[in-house]
């Protein structure tokens, strides 16, 4: 997940107003275009290995016109890039390094005879070119273990590097040490007119030998010899012991060394790329590497040109379908993009990293592992790898919800409002029917009708009501009289 946080999309190379620059970046900026240099590059390569000791005049001139032919190439594949990318060209590690190869090349060309004299062979920018072909890793994708091997090397080299300091400290206290007693030593065993003390170079370089286990033993004995004929100690120098050594000094000078450079400081430089190759090797087998990574941000870097970290909501499912594997869901995908539980933004935008941390669950068969324990550990994720406007008002699940919800009100509403019109087909004919039995009648003479039907049951009504007489109260009249 680290790897991740790390990365960052960046901004897609502007395409050019000019027509014409538009067609030189649309032809430079395609695979095909790449694999057709790579091709060149690798047949001046094939033609560097055709050149041999005592060749013919004739077969020189070919070979010399070839070369011609293939800087050529070169030169025209850096304008034309120059012209498609303007200053942006410069941006790109690969295309400096091409750009200063085809300087160098063309130099070759027109000075080679003073450069030869002066400065360096020809021969050797020609070999420099062929260092171009290291790009052809990045475009083969079966040469998996190459890539690892190279990325473990890569990785390693900031390790390296101290370790190398550590180990040019040891070599410099020692060589300033062997000067000090052994930079008169007679010349013998493992001590020649390269290899002694009589210079900080010269020891540097005896030191460099032993640090890797190879003629110690020589040197050691050159070190040791003390008692004549193996050496005179009457002769005047400035140690006082002639060109003898000294036994009791040389043995824990030598000892010392190589336990501390040979078995210690260089066994570290393996232990170092061995670890970093290990985890390269655990980065494969787990089946994400930074390959997948590196893939997936150029893929991102279409749909988002301007390197806002944001898409659309519309566009995910797309855009995962257009991923190469292993992060790539096929349609259709729409229910494992929501089962991955992604943050959606304000205006329905989606954050690159949250889209890149379900992928990577989804493939590892994590989706529901967390990645933050406290609440205050995620908000610092966020706020380390999240732009400021980055806001989640809902996820993948909450808004599926809402559209499951939706649709059931919009079908309950349709079922309803057919179940009305059902209904009203069904009433319309019997309402048709019995307007068609009774007589036609105006609407006058159908009220007047219906009012004189009604006074005469109010009146037959009346009739046959019993008439109930109040009763008199007999007591309240004598009390009134």
């Amino acid at each position: 997940m680290k790897k991740m946080g790390n990365k960052k999309p960046t901004k897609a190379l502007p395409r050019p107003r000019f027509a014409f620059a538009r067609f030189l970046f649309d032809v430079t900026t395609n695979q095909k275009f790449d694999i057709a240099i790579m091709i060149c590059i690798f047949l001046n390569m094939l033609c560097m290995c055709l050149e041999h000791h005592n060749q013919s005049e004739s077969f020189d001139h070919a070979l010399a016109y070839i070369n011609n032919f293939f800087v050529a190439i070169f030169t025209i594949e850096c304008v034309m890039k120059l012209v498609a990318l303007n200053f942006k060209y410069f941006i790109i590690f690969w295309n400096i390094f091409d750009f200063i190869i085809v300087i160098a090349s063309i130099l070759g060309q027109t000075l080679g005879e003073i450069m030869a004299n002066y400065f360096v062979n020809p021969t050797l920018l020609r070999v420099v070119r062929v260092a171009r072909v290291g790009r052809v890793l990045r475009l083969v994708k079966g040469a998996k273990g190459i890539r690892t091997l190279l990325f473990a090397l890569v990785v390693s080299m900031p390790a390296l590097l101290n370790i190398g300091l550590l180990l040019f400290l040891v070599m410099f206290i020692y060589s300033i040490f062997g000067m000090s007693f052994f930079a008169y030593v007679r010349k013998s065993a493992g001590i020649t007119d390269l290899f002694n003390f009589e210079t900080f170079p010269n020891s540097m370089i005896v030191l460099f030998q032993m640090c890797t286990t190879a003629g110690w033993s020589g040197v050691y004995q050159a070190l040791t010899n003390d008692q004549p004929p193996d050496c005179d100690p009457t002769l005047n120098t400035p140690s006082h012991k002639g060109d003898c050594g000294d036994t009791a000094i040389a043995t824990p000078f030598v000892v010392t060394y190589v336990i501390i450079t040979s078995l210690v400081v260089v066994n570290m430089y393996i232990a170092v790329i061995l670890e970093n190759f290990s985890q390269a090797q655990e980065d494969v087998q787990q089946g994400l590497t930074d390959d997948d990574y590196d893939m997936y941000y150029e893929k991102w870097q279409r749909l988002d040109p301007s390197g806002s970290q944001f898409i659309r909501y519309d566009q995910l499912s797309e855009f995962v379908d257009g991923l190469e594997p292993p992060l790539r869901i096929s349609k259709p995908n729409h229910l494992a993009l929501v089962a991955m539980d992604l943050p959606i933004c304000e205006n329905d935008r989606m954050h690159c990293v949250d889209i890149l941390d379900g992928l990577t669950k989804y493939f590892l068969g994590a989706l529901h592992a967390q990645v933050a324990n406290t609440e205050a550990d995620a908000t610092i994720d966020i706020k380390k790898d999240r732009p400021k406007d980055y806001h989640p008002i809902t996820t993948t699940v909450q808004r599926h919800r809402e559209l499951y919800l939706s649709r059931i009100g919009v079908t309950g509403f349709r079922i309803n409002v057919e179940r009305r019109r059902s209904e009203r087909k069904n009433l319309t004919p019997t309402l048709e029917k019995t307007t068609i039995d009774k007589p036609f009648e105006p609407d006058n003479v159908k009220s007047s009708t219906i009012l004189s039907n009604d006074v005469k049951n109010h009146e037959k009504n009346l009739a046959t009501t019993p008439i109930i007489k109040p009763a008199i109260n007999t007591n309240r009249l004598l009390i009134h009289q």
